[in-house]
């Protein structure tokens, strides 16, 4: 049996940029983003005879991989070959995820597709680089699963910490750790607030939506031109010490996003977001492309009760940052 941990993420700045409709046309693209202590788990073991068995929100159990309706799963496996495992025993893939794990927008699916490759490798006895499996997970994802995504989540859950990713013109991708004081990293820890919206969402028709939009639209190419520069600024930020930077660039992010096309926010997600801001939140966002999920906010901690108050009826989610990114926390070959 083989066992991964594959933290999820919180993206600060820069999300839409790493479409590849943007980044190849403009020159690249960059977000900064965090892993936090939110995981997907990825259970892999040997069945006692053939066929596989998936276990997610529902059960599957079939006799070719083709048959397996969960379309990460069955490319995922189809990838590593028919007979990968051996042409009379089967295998059998569980998955549990410490929150919702459909329309979170913390990148649960790149989650779930890098923790399914990690674990996928250790079982097969292969070692794979935590960039190699974010290139796999972003490779299955948009290139077989034709999902109308970006390369940001499969990054950050793969790599662990808080990082400017790059996406460049010729679709390569750098990672670059953001370096600040361990005070400034606790401090910008203890000032995020997170609550869910209890929407869940598909990101899928946003994304293809702003595809359409940027690829015509110069104002909003523009945008997230702006965006793209707000990384760098940013980062500056948090290195040099500044963690109340953060509210004021997530604020303008989110104005700015709310922009690109509708139904990125809601009537709830905008009076939720204004009840926290006259509450003292210095500025926030909705995480992934909108339409539900989670809200974040950065706040000084004297304002924290007063912004549980005023978001009474959505679910507060305590988190932190995570530094390891995709793990294998059990290892024991057949």
């Amino acid at each position: 049996m083989i066992i991964s941990k594959t933290p999820m993420r919180l993206s600060f700045i820069g999300g839409g940029s790493d479409l590849p409709s943007y980044y190849r046309a403009f020159g690249g693209g960059a977000v900064l983003s965090t892993s936090i202590n939110k995981f997907m788990y990825l259970t892999i073991n040997k069945r006692f005879g053939p066929g596989f068995r998936i276990s997610y929100s529902k059960t599957e159990e079939v006799d070719a991989v083709e048959k397996i309706e969960h379309k990460i799963v069955r490319n995922t496996l189809l990838k590593f070959g028919m007979n990968a495992f051996g042409p009379e025993d089967g295998i059998e893939v569980t998955s549990i995820a410490d929150i919702p794990s459909r329309g979170s927008g913390l990148g649960s699916s790149s989650a779930f597709t890098v923790g399914l490759l990690h674990a996928l490798h250790a079982y097969c006895g292969r070692y794979r680089s935590k960039l190699e499996l974010a290139a796999e997970a972003s490779e299955i994802e948009i290139e077989r699963c034709l999902e109308p995504i970006g390369k940001q989540d499969q990054f950050a859950s793969a790599c662990g910490g808080l990082n400017v990713i790059r996406f460049n013109a010729n679709d390569s991708v750098t990672v670059e750790p953001v370096i600040a004081p361990a005070q400034t990293m606790r401090r910008i820890e203890s000032e995020l607030l997170m609550f869910y919206t209890g929407i869940a969402r598909s990101a899928s028709e946003l994304l293809r939506a702003q595809t359409e939009a940027v690829a015509t639209n110069q104002r909003k190419q523009k945008t997230l031109e702006r965006m793209v520069e707000l990384v760098d600024v940013l980062r500056e930020g948090i290195t040099s010490g500044d963690s109340e930077c953060i509210g004021g660039i997530l604020h303008e992010s989110w104005l700015m996003t709310k922009g690109l096309v509708g139904g990125i926010s809601t009537e709830l997600i905008d009076d939720a977001y204004e009840r926290a801001r006259r509450a003292g939140a210095r500025g926030g966002k909705l995480l992934g492309a909108g339409g539900g999920g989670f809200l974040v906010f950065s706040a000084p901690k004297e304002r924290h009760e007063a912004i549980h108050a005023a978001l009474s009826p959505l679910r507060h989610v305590d988190f932190s940052f995570d530094t390891l990114g995709t793990t294998i926390v059990f290892y024991q070959p057949s």
